[in-house]
């Protein structure tokens, strides 16, 4: 329970206990007796049914006359007899409250006659005021000092709290995760990044014993940077530095240094690196490191002005000079845009050392695979080995999701285990996106489709390099996606050659020339695969050099390839340059489209026969698929 509840307890009990203390003070003499209106009284005192009354300013209290109060001497009797128990008086008590009663004066009204008929009629009558010097002072002095002290405590408080966050705008926002069971990260947690593990190993050992690199007067870099592609786990290698070596781990991102108030994200560095000196030895892990160490330069031309960002990203230059790593302070950044850091970041002396976190190998998400499945509950038969063959170019996130995905699917269906189907599902649903079950497309643009991912299927099949196809489907998928066909290869690749890639055009205007030499036309389906077509035939002329009439040339100036993909460039090329570069695209593609119908057409009857399957199932794995398409060679 922090102050501020304990605060707003307390004051809301201080603020019943006067609410009670007040009923108590104001309803304490309630009138429990008999209420009558004027006229019944008028009427009660003209018959004699009054014994005695007591006039007060706002109203009229008295007593019926009854057998007891008759004479004085039973009266007296029962109020003065000195020797009665008081177990005995409890009953006249209460027959005396049974019989008294109270009518209110009118207002504004004075009878005058009132006196004279008490009277005439022999009532014993008296006259009283009531003191309310304790009600009134508390209404008039104590209750607006409550009420007063209420309001400014409240504004106070309130004031007091938007001071608070005003001078903690330089305190720095990073999240403090000291070493636990339960949110300890260690390197077995890790799989497919054994080349980084191995860099960082001798941060760890630093952490934990430093007096072995000490005593020989070596020092530990300042600053790691791990650079790579978006979920493939540098957030979590270094929490498990920190785990390994069992120290504190500030986390925090670059973003978080970034305020519209001048020089907060200065002061937030300080702040940093003080708390950091404090917790030594700790790691401080800047994530999306890019938010403010881009690059300073503005073209060569200085920008002028203040600007908050190139301010904090000087005081981080600074804190990262001013301190010894001896300390056993080490400062990890994270960011995919390695290109756009300003250079001053990097030198030695700050960044030193460059780690690169790469997507995982063959092995590697085999492994992942593993990691991922600990808490899954499988089926005996499911392959690591086929699932990681599956997944080319999976990050760690992706293949996390992957898992995830099945054993929804497999919740879905109320399995008690996880099948390889549901493992298949959900890798379809990761490069392909979600099934569209209900979107119900006609007949004919049903054929259409069909045959548009049969030409892509045969296509694929029968020419040389191309990846296997693992599934063929007319299920619509994702945005605008009618069907697909889910071609990976066999292994990692990392080159390709000419011929490889002439395949890959290929394959995709199958789609297109299938329709064209079965239709007698095309449709719009194929917008997709043209364009990635036409990119790839102009990066084989300006970028691979791959043409004819230029050959081994680069046309392609300021292209920069960064870990979040390629930014083409802008061609700086002559006009004739330009023209021949059009013709060559135009060129590259004429020829791969009539190659893709020569394939076609002589391999048509299985076309037809992989069309009219597709009509009929929807989906045609890979086992169906070489049982169609062999059948030619039978």
């Amino acid at each position: 329970m922090n102050k501020h509840t304990k605060f707003s307890i307390g004051y809301y009990a201080a603020v019943f206990t006067l609410i009670m203390l007040l009923q108590m003070l104001f309803y304490s003499h309630v009138d429990i007796r008999k209420e009558l209106t004027y006229k019944q009284f008028k009427d009660a005192l003209a018959n004699g049914e009054i014994a005695r009354v007591v006039i007060l300013p706002v109203k009229i209290i008295g007593e019926f006359k009854t057998a007891e109060n008759s004479t004085e001497s039973s009266a007296k009797q029962i109020s003065d007899g000195p020797t009665t128990p008081w177990r005995l008086q409890v009953p006249q008590v209460e027959k005396k409250m049974a019989r008294q009663f109270s009518v209110m004066r009118l207002p504004n009204m004075s009878d005058e006659t009132l006196l004279q008929e008490l009277q005439q009629a022999g009532v014993d009558y008296s006259g009283r005021i009531n003191s309310n010097f304790l009600q009134n002072f508390m209404l008039n002095w104590i209750l607006p000092f409550l009420l007063f002290f209420a309001i400014w405590g409240i504004v106070f408080r309130r004031m007091s709290a938007s001071s608070g966050r005003m001078m903690s705008f330089g305190r720095n926002n990073a999240k403090l995760y000291a070493q636990s069971p339960e949110n300890q990260a260690t390197f077995k947690d890790l799989a497919g990044v054994d080349e980084a593990v191995e860099e960082v190993q001798e941060i760890v050992h630093f952490l934990k014993a430093p007096e072995k690199y000490t005593q020989l007067g070596g020092k530990l870099p300042k600053g790691v940077l791990l650079v790579g592609p978006p979920g493939t786990g540098k957030t979590l290698l270094g929490r498990a530095i920190a785990g390994e070596a069992n120290v504190p781990f500030f986390q925090l991102s670059g973003s978080d240094f970034v305020e519209m108030f001048v020089g907060v994200g200065a002061a937030r560095v300080r702040d940093l690196f003080k708390q950091a000196k404090e917790k030594a030895p700790c790691i401080i892990f800047i994530d999306e490191i890019d938010a403010i160490g881009k690059s300073r330069a503005r073209a060569g031309v200085a920008s002028g002005g203040y600007d908050e960002r190139e301010n904090t990203l000087n005081q981080l230059l600074v804190e990262m000079d001013g301190f010894d790593s001896s300390v056993g302070v080490i400062i990890i950044g994270a960011t995919n845009r390695p290109e756009v850091l300003d250079a001053a970041l990097l030198r030695p002396g700050r960044f030193d050392r460059q780690i690169l976190v790469d997507k995982p190998d063959m092995k590697g998400r085999v492994e992942i695979f593993r990691i991922h499945t600990r808490s899954l509950k499988l089926e005996p038969d499911i392959d690591f080995d086929q699932l990681a063959a599956q997944t080319p170019g999976f990050a760690g996130a992706e293949i996390a999701n992957v898992c995830n995905e099945a054993a929804l699917l497999a919740a879905r269906k109320d399995k008690k285990l996880i099948s390889k189907q549901e493992f298949q599902e959900a890798i379809e649903r990761v490069v392909a996106g979600l099934e569209k079950k209900n979107k119900r497309i006609n007949d004919k643009e049903r054929r259409i489709v069909s045959y548009h991912e049969a030409g892509h299927t045969l296509v694929g099949y029968f020419t040389p390099g191309s990846d296997p196809v693992q599934k063929v489907s007319i299920v619509p998928r994702g945005i605008g996606a009618l069907g697909y066909t889910l071609q990976t290869p066999l292994e990692d690749r990392y080159l390709l050659t000419q011929s490889e890639l002439n395949g890959k055009l290929r394959g995709l205007l199958g789609g297109r020339a299938a329709e064209e030499l079965i239709f007698g036309q095309v449709s719009t389906g194929a917008a997709n695969d043209l364009e990635r077509a036409t990119k790839l035939a102009r990066n084989m002329v300006t970028v691979y050099g791959m043409s004819e009439k230029l050959p081994n040339l680069f046309l392609s100036e300021n292209q920069t390839t960064s870990f979040l993909g390629e930014v083409a460039g802008q061609l700086n090329v002559s006009q004739k340059t330009a023209q021949i570069i059009d013709e060559e695209i135009e060129r590259i593609i004429k020829e791969s489209y009539q190659a893709a119908k020569e394939t076609i057409q002589k391999h048509r009857h299985e076309l037809e026969l992989l069309a009219d399957r597709l009509l009929e199932k929807e989906v045609v794995e890979a086992e169906e698929i070489t049982e169609i398409l062999e059948s030619s060679k039978r």
